[in-house]
């Protein structure tokens, strides 16, 4: 069954705006000739505009407490923030146009980066070149510092390795009785090839899992029918999925068509957003997605956020406003110890960064890289629940994963 985009996309976009979430019309207080400038390009269209619209939300909202509080002191006097935000497309080269844009026009003094490998570096050089400071919080560690050794730019997320070793830890530390046997499915950009088709093949490795069948396709494959029936043809009890949401909707879909549920099912990125579980209803149940962060976690302002981003957009939180909030405020903070506008005297303000935020402890290493723990979330009924570490679980896995209807 062929699943299109436009669709998917139409639906939860739709959803977005409905909420508030991708109004850019949404009127915001006036600002100043000398207000601070930071800028923002955002995938708020295109295949990635389900993840901008957190990040959107994550980063206004850590200006709109700054300012309520007056802004920043700057020489003695208090200064508003201007968040400028200019929607990307989903395209590494509209994310440098527009970065540029925001430093060379709108003179801003730092960038908030959009999410994924190609587009934070796809912004991150223009701001590199620059010598403007960049922060993001949706960047796989590995894929940031493969980019180059970075002057100016920071990266607060989870390490692949851990990712790629979560599944396994899960199957194990529960006792979940499978066959061994892996599938993985996984698209050819940078998550998907250093996951999907390095990471997951050493670690099934590590913990003596058998990879039956490793399949790689284009990131724009609507269609999975072949791969799904090599998967299902080799008995695999596991699959693993790195891809886009609209490509993890259409993987979900096509293996209910061909009559295959995995015992174990995982698909990083793409089944994370809310989208994804709108899209699916019940057979969004029992997919499992790697976490790094979840309202009960006892970090300060946790249930606060989660609290102000639902009653102010109807939708149900993601763990991407805790990330793309806290790398906001790491950066204001940074601006604020520095009582300047210097993009050096920013960036080494950010390099002393050691304070906890929402999503946890954050210290830069040599790397300007800040690790966040990994956890395994499953959906439930439409909601996210942490169902591994146990220690941290908010409930108990359904395993095997339901067929759905």
């Amino acid at each position: 069954m062929k699943i299109g985009f436009n669709d998917i996309s139409r639906r939860s976009l739709l959803t977005l705006a409905a909420a508030g979430i991708l109004s850019i019309g949404v009127a915001r207080p006036s600002f100043a000739a000398d207000d601070i400038v930071i800028g923002a390009s955002l995938p708020l269209s295109g295949v990635l505009a389900g993840f901008g619209s957190y990040l959107k939300w994550g980063y206004n909202h850590a200006v709109d407490e700054v300012n309520a509080a007056g802004g920043i002191e700057i020489k003695g006097a208090k200064r508003k923030v201007r968040l400028e935000i200019r929607d990307d497309k989903s395209d590494p080269n509209v994310v440098a146009s527009n970065t540029d844009t925001l430093i060379s026009r709108d003179h801003a003094v730092a960038i908030l980066a959009s999410p994924t490998p190609p587009l934070v570096a796809a912004g991150g050089l223009v701001a590199e070149r620059n010598r403007i400071p960049f922060i993001t919080g949706a960047a796989p560690l590995e894929s940031f510092k493969a980019v180059r050794k970075w002057r100016y730019g920071w990266d607060v997320f989870f390490w692949e390795p851990d990712l790629a070793a979560s599944p396994f830890h899960l199957i194990n530390d529960l006792a979940l009785a499978t066959n061994k046997k892996v599938a993985i499915l996984h698209d050819n950009g940078p998550d998907g090839q250093q996951v999907g088709g390095v990471a997951w093949p050493a670690m099934a490795k590590q913990f003596q899992f058998e990879v039956v069948r490793n399949s790689a396709f284009p990131m724009d494959s609507t269609q999975f029918t072949s791969v799904i029936a090599d998967a299902k043809a080799s008995n695999a009890d596991i699959m693993l999925v790195m891809s886009s949401t609209p490509q993890a909707v259409a993987i979900r879909k096509q293996l209910a068509a061909a009559g295959y549920t995995p015992k174990v099912l995982v698909m990083e990125r793409g089944g994370e957003p809310q989208q994804f579980s709108e899209a699916l209803g019940p057979l969004a149940n029992g997919t499992l997605v790697g976490a790094y962060w979840n309202p009960s976690y006892p970090y300060p302002g946790s249930f606060e956020l989660t609290k102000a981003f639902e009653t102010e957009t109807g939708q149900t939180w993601s763990q991407h406003i805790s990330a793309s909030y806290a790398v906001a405020k790491i950066m204001l903070d940074a601006i604020a110890r520095a009582g300047s506008t210097d993009s050096e005297a920013i960036n080494d303000e950010i390099a002393k960064t050691e304070a906890t935020y929402v999503v946890g402890p954050v210290k830069f290493d040599e790397s300007h890289t800040s690790k966040l723990p990994i956890a395994q979330s499953q959906w439930q009924d439409g909601q996210v629940q942490i169902v591994w570490p146990q220690a941290q679980a908010s409930a108990k896995i359904l395993f095997p994963v339901p067929a759905g209807n």
